[in-house]
C-alpha cells in the first residue's frame, strides 16, 4: 500500500528551479548518542540562505530553530571548526558549499545545551485543540496529503510530537499490531465511542486495573487529548489479565474483536450499555431446507456479528472477483440429492432439497471477513490467499436481503437456533418485521400483521440498505506471521488515514484499492502465490442513515466523568512532560570515590540538573558516596577522571560556581570521560591536575626485605626526560636520584628499565596512566644486567604473584601418615600402597595395574626428594643473602609438628622437570562435592573451555595376557571394529591429548632445565558470624607454577600425598570443579579465586573416572545412577567387573557374582554395545574422561559370546488386549530378518508367516501410545537385512515391536477411548515422552473477565 510515484505532488517551487545548480548537504546529528549514526540529506539549490537553511535542517529533523549549531564534518569541506553563521542573509553557494559534491555537516550542541524539540503547538490552534479534541490539525498546502502512510522516514522526536494529522498512534508492545488495528477502528467508530463515554466506572464496585470499559475510556481520552505522536496500550492488555509474555503472541484480528466484544458485554451486563453490540454489530440470517417434492421447509434463526466470505469456492482454481460476488456464493443454496438427500418430515421420506441462507436483517455496522487464511491438504500447511478481491466504497446491500421468503405459504417448522441463549437483543432502530416476541424469531406467522404488512415493511428496508465503507484492516505476511494495520476513514473530514501502530498519515482512494491484492495479471490457480503479501483481511461498512448516524460529542457535550478523566489525563501528561523536560536538562555521569577509611573504590551514577553549580554538585555527591561520617565536605572536591585507564585528567580550581552543563559540554546520554569523587585529610592539600599531564604511580621497592611498597601518585609531562623525570621522583620519594633506577612496567611481564637519561617518557611508552618501580641503593646488584639482577626478578615474580584462598579439609590423618611422606630416600612405602585400592587380575601371576601405577608414582617422589635434600646440602651462591625466604621442601630432620615452619613460610623450590614417562599425572575428572552425585554436562563443558588441553599420561602400551589365555591384539574384527576405527575422534582419549613435559614449558626451556617458583602461605581466618569452621590458607604463589608443584608445596598443610587429595575450584555460585590437569600453570587463576581442597585419591595416569548406571529396561525408570567406578587403560572389562563386585555390596546392596551381570555401553538413556569379558579399554574399548555405562544384571548365563553376535530388545504388542507386554532380550547370530523372525516366533508362539515387526523409535524405551502404535509404526519393512534403510539396526540396544498381523484391533466406545486416552497421557508424561509428534499449536486468545489467568475466563 505504497504510493505510487505518479501520485505524488511537486511543489511549484521545485519545478521553477529545476535548471538552477543544487547543493546536496548531509547533515549527522551529534548531539546524541541514538541519532550519531543517522544521517539527513538535503537538496536544496545554490542560491538557498543560510538562514533559510538552518530553517529547513530544523524542520526535517524536529528541532526548535536556534538551539542548534552547524559546523563542517568531516568531507572535503573541512576547514575549521566555527560554527556556520545561522543569521546570514549570505547564500549557501557563497559561504563555501559546493554544488555536485557531498557537503557533510555536523549538528552540534549551542552554547553547551541539546537542541529543544519542537513542539507541534502553536497559539492559533492550541484554543481549538482544547474545544476540538479529534481531527486533523489544518496544515497550509497539499503535499501532506501524498506522503507515503507507511514510510519509515520519521522525526527523531516521532515519540515525543504528535502526527501532523492531528491524530495519535499506538505503540505496538512486541506483536499487538492485531489489537492496535481493532482498537482504532473502535475508537473512529462514533457510536460506539459516544456509547463507552456514556458508561460511568464505580471504583467502589470493580478495581480499575482490571475493568476492561474503564481502561477503554481512558485510552480514547488519551487518543483525543494527548501530544504525543503514540501511546502505550500496556493498561489496557493488563485489564485483559494478559502478562508481558502475551504481547509476543500473535493473533487473529477477528477473533480479537468477537472475544473482546463478548467480556464486554459480561462487563456490561445490567447497565445502560448491555445491549450495544448487539445493536451495533448483530444481524440475523435463516438457516433453511426445502423439501423439493413439496415444499416443505425447516427452518432456524441465527445471529452473527461478521460475514465470513471465502476468496476461493473450495476446490476451485479461481478466487471471487468481489465482495459482491462472494456474497451472492454465501446465499446461493446447494442441491441435496442423491446420497445427501434430506428426511421430509411430510413426505415421510427421503427427498432431494435445497439447502441454503438467507439475510433477514444487516446490523447497522456491518462486518465482513475475507477468509485469506485456509489450508493446503497436498502440503498439509496453513496457507494465505492474496488473490485480488475488489470491494466497493459504498455496499447496497437491498439485493441480499429475503423479501420471497416472507410470501413463502410452505414455511411450516422451525427450529430455534439458541439466539435468545446467546443474548441476543434488538433495537428500537432494527427493521420493523422482527418484533419483541420470540415467536417471530423462530418464524412462527402471527395473524395480527398480514404478509402483505410485513413485505412493505421489508421492502422499505430494502431501499435504506446502502452501507459506506470506513475501515479496512490490513494484513501484511503469511499465514505463519505478519503485520497488521488499519486503514480508516473520518466521518469528520472524510479523509482516508493510515493507522500503523505509531504512525499515522493521510492517504487517498488509490492506496485502498492496493488492498485489494492479488497481481495486475489474469487471475489463476497461481496468481495468489506471486501476489502481493499485503491485502484487506476485515471490512468495516457504516449503515447510511442520516437518522441514525452520530457524530462524535464535542466537549461541552461530555458527560461530567469524562470532563473529569480529560482533566486528570492532561494534568498526568504535563506532569510528565515537565519529568522529561526535567530529565532532558539532567547531566547523568559515572561517579567514582576511593572511601577514605575503607579504601575500596566505590561507583554510583550522579545525576545533577546542567544549572546546578559545581559547588552543589559537589554536595550532592558526597551524600551519594555517603562520606558524612568518614570526612568533612570541604575535604572533598569533583575531578575529571578516566576509570579506564586509572587517570585523573584534570581539576577545576576556580570554578566552584561554574554550572555543571558547562563544565561536562552539556547534556549528553553517553560521556567519554567520568568524575571522581577525591577526599584529603585536614591537613592535606589538594594538587592541581592540569590538562595534558600524565599520571605515574610510582611503587618504591627494596631489595633487602624484597617488598614493593603501596604507591605514590606523580604527575609528569610527556615531554619530559628521563633525567628531568628521575628529579621529580627524588622529590616526591626524597631517595637520591644518581642511585635511582626507574622500570616501567608498559603492560603485563613488560619490564623496561629507563636508563638514556636524555629520552622523553613519550618515547619511551608512556601514556596517560602508568606503573613505574624505583629502586635507590648502593648494592651490587646495579652493576649486574638488568634480566639477571635481584630487581628484575623480584619485579618479575611480583608481576606474576598472585593471592590464592585455600580451604583446607576438616579432617587430615594423623601424624604417622604424614611423617610417611617425608620418609628419606629409599625408605619403604608399603603403608601408601596399603592406603591405595588394587585391582585385582583375573591372574595369580600378575602384577595388578594399581602396582604399576603405584610404583611409578612412589620413583617419582623418591628423585624429587632426593633432589630437593641435594640442592638444600649444596646451597645456591646466586642466592641473596636472605636465604631463608627460599627453603626446600622440609626433610625429616626439620620439625614437622613446628606451626610457626608449617603454617607461614616462604618456598621457593628448583623443581626439576622429569621424565614425563615417570611423572604422575591425571586425568580430567568432573567429580563434585558428592561422588555419588552424576556431574551435568554443563560442568564438563566449564572444564572444558577453561584450560588449553588435557594431559593424560599412560601406561605401557604392551599387550597384557587375559584371563582366558587370548591375546588382546587377537580380537576377530567384526561390526564394532569398523566403529573401532574411529579411535581418534575421542577427544579426550590418552593418545590423543597426551603431552611431554617440553610442550608445557612456555618459557621454551628445555627438559631438565629447572625454574624457580614461588610460594608463600600464611593461616587465614573467615569472617565472624559466617559459620565456617573450616582451616584457610591464603597463599601468594607464582602463577606459572605447575599444578602438580602447587599441590606438592600444599603437602605439609593437607597432611597426605598430592596423590591422595584433589584441588577444586570454586566458581560463581560456590560451584565447584575439579582442576587435574597436573602438568599446566595456575596462569588460568586470578587473585582472590578460591579453591578448596578435598581428600581421595586423585587419578593416575592412565585412569578415567567412570559413572555407572543401572539399565532396568522393563522399570518406569530404565535407567538409575549407582556409583562412580575407576577404569585404567589396559584393563579387561572382567577386571573391572571384579573391581565393582565390593563397590556394589557396599555403596548399592547389591550381592552379585561376576557371571550374573554384564557391561554395555550407554549413549545418553539408550543402551548399545555389550562389553564382553574379555574386551580391554583403550584397545577393544573406547574410554574417556567422564564416560558412562550400563550394568545390566541378568536373568541367566550370559548368551552374548562373540562380538558378531547381536542383542535386540524385544516388545510383543497385543491389539486385541490394546497393550504391550514386557522387554525380551533376542539373541541373533547374524542381521538377517529371517533369524529375526524366527527368534520372535519361537518366543512368542505365532507362526512365522504372521509376524510383522517394526523398529521403535526416538529414546530407550521408545515409549509411543497404544492408541497409536497399530497405525503409526512402520510394520514389516519390506529389507532382507536389519542394517540397511529404513532400519539401521548396526548395534545391540535397538527396540523392536512385533505382533500378530491375524490379531484384529479392539473396537473401542468413544467412553473406552477417552478413558484409555487419559491412562495413557498420563502414563507417557511421567516417562517424558509425548503423546504425539503432532506440531506445537497456537496459543489461544482469551480475555480475563477479572484479570487474573486462572480465574473465570472468556474464550473466543
Amino acid at each position: 500500500m505504497v504510493p505510487s510515484e505518479e501520485n505524488q505532488l511537486v511543489p511549484k517551487e521545485v519545478e521553477s528551479a529545476a535548471e538552477e545548480p543544487r547543493v546536496l548537504c548531509i547533515i549527522q546529528d551529534t548531539t546524541n548518542s541514538k541519532t550519531v549514526n543517522e544521517r539527513v540529506t538535503l537538496n536544496v539549490p545554490a542560491s538557498t540562505p543560510l538562514k533559510k537553511l538552518f530553517e529547513d535542517v530544523a524542520s526535517k529533523v524536529g528541532y526548535e530553530n536556534g538551539t542548534f549549531d552547524l559546523v563542517w564534518g568531516n568531507g572535503d569541506n573541512v576547514t575549521d571548526m566555527t560554527p556556520i553563521d545561522q543569521n546570514s542573509d549570505k547564500s549557501i553557494l557563497d559561504a563555501g558549499f559546493e554544488p555536485g559534491k557531498k557537503n557533510f555537516l555536523h549538528l552540534t550542541d549551542k552554547d553547551g545545551e541539546q537542541p529543544h524539540i519542537m513542539q507541534e503547538e502553536s497559539g492559533t490552534t492550541e484554543d481549538s485543540a482544547q474545544d476540538r479534541f479529534i481531527g486533523p490539525l489544518p496544515r497550509e498546502g497539499s503535499i501532506s496529503c501524498t506522503n507515503n502512510y507507511v514510510s519509515q522516514s520519521y522525526s527523531y522526536s516521532s515519540v515525543l510530537s504528535k502526527s501532523e494529522t492531528g491524530y495519535v498512534g499506538l505503540v505496538n508492545q512486541a506483536m499487538t499490531c492485531y489489537l492496535n488495528s481493532l482498537l482504532q477502528t473502535l475508537f473512529m467508530t462514533p457510536e460506539f465511542r459516544n456509547a463507552l463515554y456514556k458508561w460511568e466506572f464505580e471504583e467502589s464496585e470493580e478495581d480499575p486495573v482490571t475493568s476492561i470499559p474503564y481502561q477503554l475510556q481512558r485510552l480514547f481520552v488519551l487518543l483525543q487529548t494527548s501530544k504525543k505522536r503514540a501511546i502505550e496500550t500496556t493498561d489496557v492488555t493488563r485489564s485483559f489479565g494478559w502478562d508481558s509474555s502475551e504481547a509476543w503472541q500473535q493473533h487473529d484480528v477477528q477473533e480479537l474483536c468477537r472475544v473482546m466484544f463478548d467480556a464486554l458485554e459480561q462487563k456490561w451486563k445490567q447497565t445502560e450499555q448491555a445491549d450495544l453490540i448487539n445493536q451495533l454489530y448483530q444481524g440475523k440470517l435463516k438457516d433453511y431446507v426445502r423439501c423439493l417434492e413439496c415444499g416443505y421447509e425447516g427452518w432456524r434463526i441465527d445471529t452473527y456479528l461478521d460475514i465470513p466470505l471465502v476468496i476461493r469456492p473450495y476446490g476451485s482454481n479461481q478466487a471471487f472477483a468481489s465482495v459482491e460476488e462472494a456474497l451472492h456464493a454465501f446465499i446461493q443454496p446447494e442441491i441435496l440429492d442423491g446420497p445427501n438427500q434430506y428426511f421430509c418430515e411430510r413426505c415421510k421420506k427421503k427427498c432431494d432439497a435445497r439447502k441454503g441462507l438467507r439475510f433477514l436483517h444487516f446490523p447497522y455496522l456491518l462486518t465482513l471477513q475475507l477468509k485469506r487464511f485456509d489450508f493446503d491438504y497436498t502440503t498439509m500447511h496453513r496457507i494465505k490467499l492474496n488473490d485480488r478481491m475488489t470491494f466497493p466504497e459504498e455496499l447496497d446491500m437491498s439485493i441480499f436481503i429475503d423479501v420471497e421468503d416472507e410470501k413463502s405459504p410452505q414455511t411450516e417448522s422451525c427450529t430455534d437456533s439458541g439466539a435468545e441463549n446467546e443474548g441476543s437483543c434488538h433495537s428500537d432502530q432494527m427493521s420493523n418485521d422482527f418484533s419483541n416476541d420470540d415467536g417471530v424469531d423462530e418464524g412462527i406467522c402471527l395473524e395480527s400483521n398480514s404478509a402483505a404488512e410485513r413485505i412493505a415493511k421489508v421492502g422499505s428496508e430494502k431501499n435504506s440498505l446502502l452501507y459506506e465503507l470506513f475501515s479496512v484492516m490490513v494484513h501484511s505476511g503469511s499465514a505463519a506471521g505478519g503485520h497488521y494495520y488499519a486503514c480508516i476513514k473520518s466521518f469528520s473530514d472524510d479523509q482516508w488515514y493510515s493507522f500503523n501502530d505509531q504512525h499515522v498519515s493521510k492517504i487517498t482512494q488509490e492506496d485502498i484499492k492496493k488492498t485489494y491484492g492479488g497481481s495486475s495479471g489474469s487471475r489463476g490457480y497461481y496468481s495468489s502465490a506471486f501476489a502481493s503479501s499485503t491485502n484487506a483481511y476485515m471490512l468495516i461498512y457504516r449503515l447510511k442513515d442520516p437518522a441514525r448516524n452520530a457524530k462524535f460529542l464535542e466537549s461541552h457535550e461530555y458527560p461530567d466523568h469524562i470532563k473529569q478523566l480529560v482533566q486528570k489525563e492532561r494534568e498526568l501528561e504535563e506532569q510528565e512532560k515537565r519529568q522529561r523536560e526535567i530529565e532532558r536538562n539532567t547531566c547523568k555521569i559515572k561517579l567514582f570515590c576511593m572511601h577514605p577509611t575503607k579504601q575500596i573504590m566505590m561507583e554510583n551514577k550522579l545525576e545533577v540538573h546542567k544549572d546546578k553549580t559545581l559547588k552543589e554538585a559537589v554536595g550532592i555527591a558526597y551524600k551519594l558516596m555517603d562520606l558524612e561520617d568518614a570526612v568533612p565536605l570541604d575535604c572533598c572536591r569533583l575531578v575529571k577522571y578516566d576509570e579506564f585507564h586509572d587517570y585523573l585528567e584534570r581539576s577545576y580550581e576556580g570554578e566552584e560556581d561554574t554550572p555543571m552543563g558547562l563544565l561536562l559540554g552539556g547534556v549528553k546520554s553517553t560521556y567519554m570521560f567520568d568524575l571522581l569523587l577525591e577526599t584529603r585529610r585536614p591537613d592535606q592539600i589538594f594538587q592541581c591536575y592540569k590538562p595534558g599531564e600524565v599520571m605515574v604511580k610510582v611503587h618504591v621497592v627494596d631489595l633487602k626485605t624484597e617488598s614493593v611498597a603501596p604507591p605514590i601518585s606523580v604527575r609528569a609531562y610527556l615531554n619530559q626526560t628521563v633525567s628531568e623525570f628521575k628529579q621529580l621522583i627524588s622529590k616526591a620519594t626524597h631517595l637520591p636520584a644518581e642511585t635511582t633506577r626507574v622500570v616501567l612496567e608498559r603492560c603485563y611481564n613488560d619490564l623496561r628499565l629507563l636508563n638514556v637519561p636524555s629520552k622523553t617518557l613519550k618515547a619511551e611508552g608512556f601514556f596517560r596512566s602508568n606503573k613505574v618501580f624505583i629502586e635507590s641503593s648502593e648494592s651490587l646488584d646495579r652493576h649486574v644486567a638488568y634480566t639477571d639482577s635481584h630487581l628484575w626478578k623480584l619485579l618479575d615474580r611480583h608481576a606474576n604473584t598472585i593471592r590464592l584462598y585455600v580451604s583446607l579439609p576438616e579432617k587430615s590423618p594423623g601424624s604417622q601418615f604424614r611423617q610417611s611422606v617425608y620418609q628419606k630416600t629409599g625408605a619403604d612405602l608399603g603403608n601408601l600402597d596399603e592406603a591405595c585400592e588394587r585391582v585385582k587380575g583375573p591372574a595369580g601371576n600378575m602384577k595388578c595395574v594399581e602396582a604399576i601405577l603405584e610404583e611409578s608414582t612412589e620413583k617419582l617422589k623418591s628423585l624429587s626428594l632426593q633432589q630437593q635434600q641435594q640442592e638444600g646440602d649444596n646451597g645456591d651462591s646466586s642466592k641473596s643473602t636472605e636465604a631463608s625466604d627460599f627453603e626446600n621442601i622440609e626433610s625429616p630432620s626439620n620439625e614437622i609438628d613446628s606451626s610457626a615452619s608449617v603454617e607461614n613460610r616462604e618456598l621457593e623450590n628448583q623443581i626439576q622437570i622429569s621424565d614425563p614417562e615417570n611423572l604422575q599425572s591425571e586425568e580430567r575428572s568432573d567429580s563434585d562435592v558428592n561422588n555419588d552425585r552424576s556431574t551435568s554436562s554443563v560442568d564438563s563443558d566449564i572444564l572444558s573451555s577453561s584450560h588449553s588441553s588435557d594431559t593424560l599420561c599412560n601406561v605401557d602400551n604392551a599387550p597384557i595376557p587375559l584371563a582366558n589365555g587370548l591375546d588382546s591384539h587377537s580380537i576377530t574384527s567384526s561390526r564394532r571394529s569398523k566403529a573401532n576405527q574411529g579411535k581418534k575422534e575421542t577427544w579426550d582419549t590418552a593418545e590423543e591429548d597426551s603431552g611431554t613435559d617440553s610442550e608445557y614449558d612456555e618459557s621454551g626451556k628445555s627438559r631438565g632445565e629447572t625454574q624457580y617458583v614461588y610460594f608463600k602461605s600464611e593461616p587465614y581466618t573467615a569472617d565472624e558470624g559466617s559459620g565456617d569452621k573450616q582451616k584457610w590458607l591464603v597463599v601468594h604463589v607464582d602463577k606459572r607454577i605447575t599444578l602438580s608443584a602447587f599441590k606438592q608445596q600444599l603437602e605439609p598443610f593437607v597432611g597426605v600425598p598430592s596423590s591422595h587429595f584433589k584441588v577444586f575450584r570454586v566458581y560463581a555460585n560456590n560451584q565447584e570443579f575439579e582442576s587435574v590437569r597436573l602438568n599446566e600453570t595456575l596462569s588460568s587463576f586470578s587473585d582472590d579465586n578460591k579453591i578448596t581442597i578435598r581428600l581421595g585419591r586423585a587419578l593416575k595416569k592412565g585412569e578415567y573416572r567412570v559413572k555407572v548406571y543401572q539399565l532396568l529396561v522393563n522399570e518406569p525408570e530404565p535407567c538409575k545412577f549407582l556409583l562412580d567406578a575407576v577404569f585404567a587403560k589396559g584393563m579387561t572389562v572382567r577386571q573391572s567387573k571384579e573391581e565393582l563386585l565390593p563397590q556394589l555390596r557396599e555403596q548399592c546392596g547389591l550381592d552379585l557374582t561376576i557371571d550374573r551381570f554384564r557391561l554395555r555401553k550407554k549413549t545418553w538413556k539408550n543402551p548399545g554395545t555389550v562389553f564382553l569379558d574379555y574386551h580391554i579399554y583403550e584397545e577393544d574399548i573406547n574410554i574417556s574422561s567422564n564416560w558412562e555405562v550400563f550394568l545390566e544384571i541378568l536373568d541367566g548365563i550370559e548368551k552374548m559370546k562373540s562380538m558378531s553376535q547381536l542383542a535386540v530388545l524385544s516388545r510383543r504388542w497385543r491389539p486385541s488386549e490394546m497393550k504391550l507386554d514386557s522387554f525380551q532380550e533376542v539373541v541373533l547370530e547374524s542381521s538377517g530378518v529371517e533369524e529375526l523372525k524366527e527368534k520372535l516366533s519361537e518366543l512368542s508362539g505365532i507362526p512365522l508367516e504372521n509376524i510383522e515387526f517394526a523398529k521403535g523409535r526416538g529414546t530407550f524405551p521408545c515409549d509411543i501410545s497404544v492408541l497409536e502404535i497399530h497405525q503409526d509404526l512402520d510394520w514389516n519393512p519390506k529389507v532382507s537385512t536389519l542394517n540397511v534403510w529404513p532400519l539401521y539396526i548396526c548395534d545391540d540396544g535397538a527396540v523392536i515391536f512385533y505382533r500378530d498381523k491375524t490379531e484384529e484391533l479392539m473396537e473401542l466406545t468413544d467412553e473406552q477411548r477417552n478413558e484409555l486416552m487419559k491412562k495413557e497421557s498420563s502414563r507417557l508424561q511421567k516417562t517424558g515422552h509425548r503423546v504425539t509428534y503432532s506440531p506445537r499449536k497456537e496459543k489461544a486468545l482469551k480475555i480475563y473477565l477479572d484479570g487474573a489467568p486462572n480465574k473465570d475466563l472468556i474464550q473466543d
